[in-house]
């Protein structure tokens, strides 16, 4: 797969506008500002065809990107305190209608920061996907922001915190570690 054939495709603000899956989905998910736009960026090699932003909860719709014959999609973050209900009701049906609805996702790469335990938040994400029977991977973010005993620490906790089977990857968007990993984790996955 090459990850540089990427491009901005369509964003949608609620489920009804969600168009019918034609192609194999991987899915981004997480907490606001747990760096999933910094991410994509890096696997994407771009620096701005995903918007970054140091305000969480900046993505607000479903973002679609079509990467070398696949769709990569990237979700509003979860569990940002700091917007009105009605908003976190909309982010609500937004994800509750990307997931009802038919889709071939194939697999959601799960962002956690790793400077911290997994959130009440992160927690209902993992027994979702569980519960579904959707594979995921956890990539472990801002891992550039620990010490090193710090860094080993948190990734020696990481799976009983996570409490399922699944690829557990460190990444930093500034370091750029653990993208080639990241990158073979969905690809493997793809030729499956």
């Amino acid at each position: 797969m090459n990850f540089n054939n990427a491009d901005f495709d369509r964003a949608f603000g609620v489920s009804a506008q969600l168009p019918p899956c034609d192609k194999e989905e991987i899915v981004f998910a997480g907490r606001s500002n747990v760096g999933k736009s910094s991410l994509l960026n890096k696997l994407f090699g771009r620096k701005n065809l995903a918007r970054v932003s140091s305000v969480p909860g900046k993505t607000i719709t479903i973002n679609f990107y079509n990467v070398d014959g696949f769709r990569f999609v990237d979700l509003p973050g979860y569990g940002y305190a700091k917007v009105s209900k009605a908003e976190r009701d909309r982010f609500a049906e937004l994800m509750e209608g990307y997931f009802a609805d038919s889709r071939k996702i194939s697999l959601v790469v799960l962002l956690i920061d790793m400077r911290r335990k997994p959130t009440a938040d992160d927690i209902t994400m993992i027994s979702f996907l569980q519960k579904n029977n959707i594979e995921f991977i956890t990539v472990l973010t801002k891992a550039d922001k620990l010490n090193k005993t710090q860094f080993k620490e948190r990734l020696e906790a990481a799976p009983a915190e996570i409490g399922a089977e699944c690829d557990i990857i460190p990444f930093s968007a500034l370091k750029g570690y653990g993208i080639e990993e990241i990158k073979r984790a969905i690809q493997n996955h793809l030729e499956k």
